[in-house]
């Protein structure tokens, strides 16, 4: 087998179809980087690969459409800044989050991730052609927590972000909590980690009631 048939072989078997490949997973016996970056040029060319950004490719879907294929930009973010080999190490927040569930029609144009692999309290990068913010959470994220912390960022910042109040307000955060299962008791122990003002907004919403127990 040629080199540049080898790394293709290596990418089909590892990798699916539109899943992010990271340059730095291809690691191939008897191949330098060099060589591997070389291969991957060639196979672009014949369409066998996409580069969807620095150091970021991926292996195309075929489609009945005329339509470039891409990358879900959700997918590369989870991959690159939400989930490590211990599980889940970050979540989506600000706007976007605040979209999902409901309290605010404001879609922003760009990504607010809290993530352990944040190297510095706040920096703007971009993945393709998105502006993403990637931000120091305020305590180590985990599969236990990841649920509960982009709630306590919501609330720190209820004020600025929400388009609703009253009942309506109440009733989007508590769906939220039912839908992932989250207590009162389970915010707790992270109360600690943020400004006292969150108490005055859990109480403007009516959190401190506790209705979800």
């Amino acid at each position: 087998m040629t080199q540049c048939e080898i790394v293709q072989t290596f990418l089909e078997k590892n990798f699916k179809k539109s899943e992010p490949i990271f340059l730095s997973e291809i690691k191939i016996p008897g191949l330098t980087d060099v060589a591997i970056r070389q291969q991957l040029k060639k196979l672009i060319k014949k369409d066998v690969v996409k580069r969807y950004d620095t150091g970021i490719y991926f292996l195309p879907e075929k489609s009945m459409f005329n339509i470039e294929p891409t990358l879900a930009i959700y997918d590369v973010i989870y991959k690159k800044y939400l989930s490590d080999s211990n599980g889940i190490c970050g979540y989506i927040g600000g706007f976007m989050f605040a979209n999902k569930i409901g309290i605010t029609t404001q879609v922003p144009s760009y990504y607010e991730v809290f993530t352990n692999k944040a190297t510095t309290d706040c920096r703007a990068v971009r993945l393709g052609n998105i502006r993403t913010i990637i931000r120091r959470p305020y305590t180590v994220v985990n599969n236990q927590n990841a649920s509960v912390l982009p709630l306590l960022d919501l609330l720190k910042n209820i004020d600025r972000i929400s388009e609703i109040e009253g009942t309506e307000l109440e009733n989007c955060i508590y769906a939220y909590m039912t839908f992932k299962n989250i207590s009162f008791q389970d915010l707790k122990p992270f109360f600690k980690y943020y400004p006292d003002s969150i108490y005055k907004n859990m109480y403007y919403i009516g959190l401190l009631n506790d209705k979800s127990s």
